[in-house]
């Protein structure tokens, strides 16, 4: 009786490990989450970059379509994207950039290394912007439209092509 009492452990591990086995053959890994697609932009309230001071991001994101992207300077994927944010920001596309989980000395030597893409520069420090907004890593975009909802949402960098295709859900 005390042998199977001592296996029991290993049979619970066994089933879990079986669990997660069939978890995972099912599970799409593509499979992006875009819960906020559809809703107005969370009330949230930012430390501006160069002063401090509070901004609301609605407020931020002014009239029209306007592109939130969620980067820092420690994401080597947003160091590649950055060209095509100034490409956009030459274009006349109003993007808003927050910096997630950043220090603000490293996010200012970061855009004047690389430019400044941004109409504005919102620091989220401890990530909570980050988990209201849904963000699952950096880079990420949102694309909102002139009421304050969010169209659309891409994870990764983008490239001239999915920031073509972004921007084409903003006319729709």
């Amino acid at each position: 009786m005390s042998r199977w009492l001592a296996l029991l452990p290993l049979v619970a591990l066994a089933a879990l490990a079986v669990l997660f086995g069939v978890y995972s053959l099912k599970r799409d890994p593509q499979v992006q989450p875009d819960a906020l697609v559809g809703k107005p932009v969370p009330e949230l309230t930012l430390p501006r970059l160069d002063d401090g001071r509070p901004a609301p991001l609605r407020a931020a994101l002014g009239e029209g379509p306007a592109l939130v992207n969620i980067f820092a300077s420690w994401c080597a994927p947003c160091e590649i994207e950055h060209p095509v944010l100034v490409d956009l920001r030459r274009q006349g596309v109003r993007i808003i950039g927050v910096a997630y989980k950043d220090a603000p000395e490293n996010t200012k030597a970061f855009l004047g290394r690389l430019g400044d893409p941004f109409a504005e520069r919102l620091v989220d420090r401890d990530g909570r912007a980050g988990i209201e907004l849904g963000v699952t890593g950096v880079p990420e975009t949102y694309l909102v439209g002139a009421d304050g909802v969010i169209l659309a949402k891409h994870t990764g960098p983008l490239t001239p092509e999915t920031a073509r295709a972004l921007m084409a859900k903003a006319r729709r």
